[in-house]
């Protein structure tokens, strides 16, 4: 004989579990929904108004809060100071840890400790930030004046290059330190240039020979792609990670190095051109808040508004995901020691 029938009650409590087990998803998306219905989310930008981390904070405030549940405002903050280390500090253990503060960090921010572990002005691990993501992944690239007779990377091991640079812990001499000691150049920095502009104003003169950059902003190439295409300047080498889509055939110093560890030097060193204008969520929020708000920064990447007006304000649109950034940080951070100490000399 069979047992008894479920009562209508049972029956519906069954019902009920089963649903529960099966849309946990959806239970934890309208507890995110709830959360943040009605509220608003400062979003605190170490840069000044106006400039190009700034834009970026402001394009992605008209956007992003459409793919929050709950879709709270979202308002720009500039907190400017110390290099954007006064932005990182607050973030990290001043700020809200609730999900209602996310920060726009410089890129540099992610390995300020790395290069720089006994200031004692940088109070937060980077590590312990949630990354969101970065609109924008820089390439750089090594620009020489044609007249050099320079035509592929591996001439810059025969001869002897000036190049224009800001200053000796800026990207152009860093660069120029590491393929030197890496790769075997002949690359001598002329440092004290306002700019990257007046960098190239510099190779465009005549004054020295090329230049390196640590980016490649819209202005940036409207300044040397005419040269490029004119025949009267080179791009012989990109500096980043991966290939920049205008120059398909120009190698990545990190293709150059012959070994593993050198490749890494590089890898690390890159991690801030990944991270491009990154922004990020302070260590104590909510791993659900953290799932809802990365997910809704990587659809805004996508949203055709959001890349109109970007493209409206001459944004470059690349995005890299916040997985990513943590991912390359914890391997910068946990590197082997005589890499790091070897990277830490070369910046200096």
């Amino acid at each position: 004989m069979s047992g008894p029938l479920l009562t209508r009650r049972d029956a519906g409590r069954a019902l009920l579990g089963v649903a529960a087990a099966l849309t946990p998803d959806l239970a934890r998306a309208d507890t995110v929904a709830d959360f943040y219905r009605g509220k608003h989310i400062n979003l605190v930008t170490s840069a000044s108004p106006g400039g190009g981390y700034d834009l970026y904070a402001r394009l992605l405030s008209r956007h992003m809060a459409k793919y929050i549940p709950g879709e709270p405002s979202i308002i720009v903050q500039n907190m400017v100071g110390a290099e954007g280390l006064k932005a990182a500090n607050h973030l990290y253990s001043v700020a809200a840890q609730d999900g209602t503060v996310i920060g726009g960090l410089s890129r540099n921010t992610g390995l300020a400790r790395f290069y720089d572990f006994n200031n004692a002005a940088i109070q937060f691990d980077a590590r312990k930030f949630h990354w969101l993501g970065s609109p924008q992944q820089e390439t750089g690239f090594f620009i020489v004046n044609a007249r050099t007779g320079v035509k592929v990377a591996a001439d810059i091991k025969t001869r002897e290059l000036t190049i224009s640079s800001t200053a000796r812990n800026s990207p152009s001499s860093i660069y120029g330190r590491m393929l030197n000691a890496l790769y075997g150049a002949r690359i001598k920095p002329i440092e004290g240039y306002d700019g990257s502009q007046a960098c190239l104003m510099a190779v465009e003169r005549n004054e020295t020979d090329g230049h390196i950059s640590g980016g490649s902003s819209a202005e940036f190439r409207a300044r040397f792609e005419p040269w490029v295409r004119e025949g009267s300047a080179r791009v012989i080498m990109a500096m980043g990670k991966a290939r920049d889509a205008s120059y398909p055939d120009v190698p990545t110093a990190m293709e150059l190095m012959t070994s593993p560890e050198d490749r890494q030097l590089f890898e690390i060193a890159f991690a801030e051109q990944v991270m491009g204008r990154p922004f990020v969520l302070p260590p104590g929020v909510p791993v659900e808040r953290v799932a809802a708000l990365r997910a809704a920064f990587d659809a805004t990447m996508k949203d055709k508004d959001f890349l109109a007006d970007a493209a409206r304000a001459n944004a470059e649109i690349a995005p890299v995901d916040g997985a990513t950034i943590n991912a390359l940080l914890d391997r910068a951070y946990t590197a082997p020691k005589e890499l790091v100490e070897r990277l830490r000399a070369l910046a200096k």
